[in-house]
Formats: C-alpha cells, structure tokens, sequence
C-alpha cells in the first residue's frame, strides 16, 4: 500500500479529487493535515474516515508542533506528502526528513506567477494584469523556496477570452483536479523518475 498524506488549507477540492481518483488504487490516504481546526477538507476528511491532524508552530492546545507532526508521519510510513491548497510554509526540519517526496500544486505555469504571497486569487489577478492568454497548473517538489523546486509537470488552460481572475480561477481548478491525481498515482506506481536536473514521466 501507497500512503499519502495531503496537507490544506480550504474547502479541500483537490483532497477530494485525489481521493476519488485512487478509490481504486493501491494507494491510501491516511491523513489530512490542516492549519486551520476547521475547514471544509477537514469535513470531508472525518467524513471519509481519513485520520486529521491540525498543526501549528507552537503546538498550541489541540495541536500538534512539526516535530510531533514528522513523528506521526514516520510512524504512519508515509511515503508522499502532497501540498493541496496548504497556505503556510513548511519548516526546513520536515522538508529535510521527506525531501524528494514533498509537492506541491500552484495554479499557475510556474516559475512564473510564484514566490511568496502568491496563492489563491492573487495568483490569478496577476495572470489577468499581465494579460497572459494561457495558464494553467504545475506540480513541483518543495524546497526551502516557495515555489522553487523542480516542475514535475504541467497543463495549460486557454484563458484568452478570461473576463476575470476568478472566471481563470474556475478554468485553472478543472485543471488542477485533473492533474493532481495523475502525479500522485504516478508517484505510486514508481513512475516518476528524477535525474540531476530533469524529470521523465514514465506511461
């Protein structure tokens, strides 16, 4: 078995599309991590089942810290961590425990429209103020730089007739749902492989 653990922040539709993509799958999600006590992933989560955690930096009351985090992680034999809407940056100390098997989705074509501040729908007031004519959604590893790690994949939008942020935020979420799941199952399957400074997708 595959475990994945998912880290959010929101309504959790990525969570969501994960979860329905690998229902068949030899792949589990065995828990949600959250920054917020509640939100709409936490809901789905508790409803599904999936074992929720809340963290915070200091481990307040209800809380787990990081460092109680990474032992629950470890223990959990967690082999992927998957960024799905997380807004808080992850300490170095759990990147150096799981590096090469943190990502990350950015509604966006990284590297451009990334780095700090950069999320939700300021990414995609900043795609329209550039007038950009396609988007899109990039899974990437996380390093100790938002947004930085290597691109691991890709899928672009047409957003030429886009009369708003929010009409791409809807058209670059469709992608998202899409291509998420696919990394993910690709990750379980051992069909991702990393050489030096470039990633082949294997079918």
């Amino acid at each position: 078995m595959y475990n994945i653990a998912l880290f959010v922040s929101g309504r959790g539709s990525n969570l969501k599309a994960v979860f329905s993509d690998i229902s068949n799958e030899d792949i589990r999600v065995c828990a949600v991590i959250s920054d917020k006590k509640e939100c709409g992933a936490l809901e789905f989560a508790r409803e599904n089942g999936i074992p929720v955690f809340t963290v915070t930096v200091s481990g307040a009351p209800g809380t787990l810290n990081y460092n109680q985090l990474i032992i629950r992680l470890i223990n959990a034999r967690v082999d992927l961590l998957v960024l799905a809407g997380f807004l808080k940056k992850l300490p170095d100390e759990l990147i150096d425990e799981f590096e090469g098997r943190i990502i990350n989705i950015h509604p966006a074509l990284l590297p451009s429209h990334g780095g700090k501040g950069m999320y939700g729908i300021n990414v995609h007031k900043a795609v329209f103020d550039s007038s950009a004519k396609v988007s899109g959604a990039s899974v990437h590893f996380v390093d100790k730089i938002y947004d930085h790690g290597m691109i691991i994949a890709q899928q672009t939008v047409d957003i030429s007739d886009a009369k708003s942020p929010e009409e791409i935020a809807a058209r670059v979420l469709e992608i998202e749902h899409q291509l998420l799941p696919l990394v993910v199952r690709k990750f379980a399957h051992n069909k991702i492989i990393r050489n030096n400074n470039s990633i082949t997708i294997l079918d």
